[in-house]
């Protein structure tokens, strides 16, 4: 096992290099100069040649994507153009930020979907089981908007359940302005989770060895916990883990609409004002959590099934 991470974990250095290079493009060269964007079309040149040698957009081309490198490297970008904040500093407030409001709604929606998926198999074919999907397909057919929408607008400003927007983060105020957005967020993860868990079990059932463990003589209840769910670990912890990454950044339109300052604002935020730096390392952010947890996946694949063989 030692030796494949090793190993995966060196073929993750020209996977970030490629991803470096797109996003360099996409920002540096196709998506125009920042400069003007930042100084505004009536900005004199000699305005823009000082505001350029102050970002280090003077030099070429090749030279940036080096110093880009570099900034991955040492986990260094610079200062935000709009908040001339230090990017990581900024990044490491408001991941905690992120991580309160996804973390609850990440937990929840994957117990009660997975509950309801054993739930729903057991009862395979039957009304329930038709009723259950006709729902999840109705949940996600809904835009997320839509839920954002109707959550502040009836039961925020009609009945004053909860506030309207923003955020506390001292106890045990700060339940209350996260009430609202993680209730969404698990009725927008939800449905598709559970059609995904109660795909999974249904082909556990079908198998031969689920007959045989009825046929021994024991109860639904053993089957369905210690048999069904046991060996569809393997899809769940691939759905599970592969969403983690996505904890940290949180949901773009919940953030902002609610008025919580986590990486999800600071994303919308850089796009508008067009601070590349602060894109650039959120992508890069992403992008190796998103590599880390994929090997971690593999990782407890052969924990959970000691069949499976890391080579």
């Amino acid at each position: 096992m030692f030796n494949y991470v090793v190993r995966r974990v060196i073929y993750m250095v020209p996977i970030l290099f490629g991803i470096a290079l797109v996003t360099f493009i996409l920002f540096n060269v196709v998506g125009g100069d920042p400069v003007l964007q930042m100084a505004g079309k009536h900005a004199n040149e000699q305005t823009l040649r000082e505001l350029r040698a102050e970002l280090g957009l003077d030099r070429s081309k090749p030279l940036q994507f080096v110093n880009y490198l570099k900034q991955i490297v040492t986990f260094d970008y610079g200062r935000s153009y709009s908040t001339k904040q230090d990017v990581m500093s900024m990044i490491w407030r408001a991941a905690p930020v992120s991580f309160t409001v996804t973390f609850p709604a990440f937990l929840l929606s994957n117990l009660i979907a997975i509950s309801l998926a054993l739930v729903v198999a057991f009862w395979r074919g039957s009304l329930f089981d038709k009723v259950s999907v006709a729902f999840c397909v109705l949940l996600i057919s809904v835009p997320s908007l839509a839920y954002i929408l109707f959550g502040q607008y009836f039961l925020s400003y009609k009945m004053g359940w909860f506030p309207i927007s923003g955020y506390v983060a001292s106890v045990p105020d700060i339940f209350a302005y996260l009430a609202l957005p993680v209730i969404i967020m698990i009725i927008l993860s939800i449905g598709g989770e559970l059609r995904f868990y109660r795909t999974v079990m249904l082909d556990e059932i079908s198998q031969d060895y689920i007959r045989t463990a009825r046929a021994k003589g024991l109860t639904e209840r053993v089957v369905m916990f210690r048999h069904v769910l046991k060996n569809a670990m393997i899809p769940i912890i691939t759905s599970v883990v592969l969403e983690i990454p996505f904890l940290i950044v949180g949901g773009l339109l919940i953030e902002n609409f609610f008025g919580i300052p986590g990486m999800g604002s600071q994303i919308v935020d850089a796009f508008n004002t067009s601070d590349f730096p602060m894109i650039k390392a959120q992508v890069m952010t992403l992008s190796m959590m998103y590599m880390v947890f994929n090997l971690f996946t593999d990782v407890l694949y052969s924990v959970v099934d000691p069949r499976i063989t890391l080579r």
